[in-house]
C-alpha cells in the first residue's frame, strides 16, 4: 500500500495527514505542543489512537519508544556515526534497519534482509510530503510511525534531545 504523508508547516505542534495514494484520509499525527521531547499519537479517521511515541530525554542520542495499542512496540536509536546517519530499530516482532539516503529522506527500511517500507521525499512550495510504500506483511501503521520518527531525529528544527 502507498501512503503520502504532508506535513503542515505553519501549525502549533506537529499535525500531519496521512492519505493513500488515491488521496483518501487514512490517519491523523498529532503532536502535544509545549512538551519536552516530542510526543505524537496516531489516530485512525474515526479518532481512535493507535500509536503513541514517546521521545526519552536525557540521552546521548536521540530514542524514541513507539507504542502501539497501549503496548510497548519498538524501540528506535540513533546511533553514533561520522557519515551517515544509523539507526537501531528493535521491535517486539523482528528487528529493521534502515537503507539509503536518509538526510534527503529517500531510504529503504529493511527487515531481515528484504524490503519493509520505501521511502522518498518530494519537496512542494510551502510543506514537505514523502511518500512510503509498504510491504503487504508489515503493519502500515508501525511503518508509517517509524518514517515519522526518522524525520524526527533527522529534520525536526525544534527537536528537544533532553
Amino acid at each position: 500500500m502507498k501512503y503520502v504523508i504532508r506535513q503542515k508547516i505553519f501549525s502549533f505542534g506537529d499535525k500531519f495527514t496521512i492519505r493513500d495514494e488515491n488521496g483518501n484520509d487514512c490517519y491523523q499525527v498529532k503532536g502535544k505542543v509545549f512538551s519536552f521531547g516530542d510526543k505524537l499519537r496516531i489516530y485512525d479517521m474515526d479518532g481512535k489512537e493507535l500509536i503513541y511515541i514517546e521521545q526519552k530525554l536525557f540521552r546521548f542520542l536521540p530514542e524514541y519508544s513507539i507504542y502501539y495499542s497501549g503496548q510497548l512496540y519498538a524501540v528506535v536509536k540513533k546511533e553514533f556515526t561520522l557519515l551517515r546517519p544509523k539507526f537501531q530499530i528493535h521491535g517486539v516482532h523482528a528487528d529493521y534497519r534502515v537503507e539509503g539516503n536518509v538526510w534527503a529522506m529517500d531510504f529503504t527500511v529493511l527487515r531481515d534482509a528484504r524490503p519493509a517500507a520505501y521511502v522518498s521525499k518530494r519537496w512542494f512550495a510551502l510543506a514537505d510530503s514523502y511518500g512510503v510504500e509498504i510491504s503487504d506483511e508489515e503493519n502500515p501503521v508501525f511503518m508509517l510511525a517509524l518514517v515519522i520518527v526518522i524525520d524526527q531525529v533527522l529534520h525536526d528544527n525544534n527537536h528537544n534531545n533532553g
